[in-house]
């Protein structure tokens, strides 16, 4: 087997379970807490051809490259990279002109994507939790592979930072999901009603949306 195998216990288990990330492309092989582990192993071995088939149906990487097109909103950044230019990078309409360094230019790149993501996730959180009545204590950004939105009892909300690279009506949806959690923490009928009011759209649209795209967002800015 070409990929790592990464090992799972799990109570809830009743056999073993072989399964591809599509966020991440491991390979998980879930077991019962008392499942002896080398027939396990032997197992996942010969299912080596339907592990590769389910690898290759992965989302493609899209790297952080001079002259990459990469979703921003509802449109896209073309890099342009120019090694004489201010290591800065700036948005100069749909280019994202960058300069230092090719060595260092993904890394740029990411993290001018992860501080735009704090400063409009920040303020549209403001907007909706003033809609809302509401306070939000503090906004935060991350990289989960699992949810793309969190509510803490404490007031925080956390996002991905990738919600920049989807369409507006879907990050909106997010945060309108998020800031329903400061006035309800479950998903209630009651969350729900509130979330009506909230989003700008049926919230069903975002959540087709991150159903047929979200896995491959999570490829963007990854090395092929």
């Amino acid at each position: 087997m070409s990929a790592p195998l990464e090992v799972v216990r799990n109570a809830r288990a009743r056999r073993a379970r072989l399964s591809v990330d599509s966020a991440t492309g491991r390979v998980r092989l879930v077991l019962p807490p008392r499942a002896p582990l080398k027939p396990a192993l032997a197992w996942a071995e010969g299912k080596a051809a339907w592990i590769a088939a389910q690898r290759a149906r992965l989302p493609q990487a899209l790297p952080f490259e001079p002259g990459a097109r990469i979703p921003f909103g509802d449109g896209q950044l073309t890099i342009l990279w120019d090694e004489a230019a201010p290591r800065r990078v700036e948005r100069d309409g749909s280019i994202l002109r960058c300069g230092g360094t090719r060595d260092g230019l993904s890394r740029r790149v990411g993290l001018w994507l992860k501080r735009e993501a704090l400063r409009v996730l920040s303020d549209e959180t403001a907007e909706f939790a003033a809609r809302a009545g509401v306070s939000v204590t503090k906004v935060a950004i991350g990289d989960p592979k699992t949810r793309w939105g969190s509510c803490a009892s404490s007031g925080t909300i956390r996002y991905s930072w990738r919600l920049i690279l989807m369409p507006d009506f879907v990050r909106r949806s997010t945060v309108a999901h998020e800031v329903a959690h400061r006035l309800h923490m479950n998903h209630s009928a009651h969350f729900y009603r509130v979330l009506a009011l909230l989003d700008e759209r049926d919230p069903d649209d975002s959540r087709r949306w991150l159903r047929g795209n979200g896995a491959a967002i999570h490829w963007v800015g990854r090395e092929s």
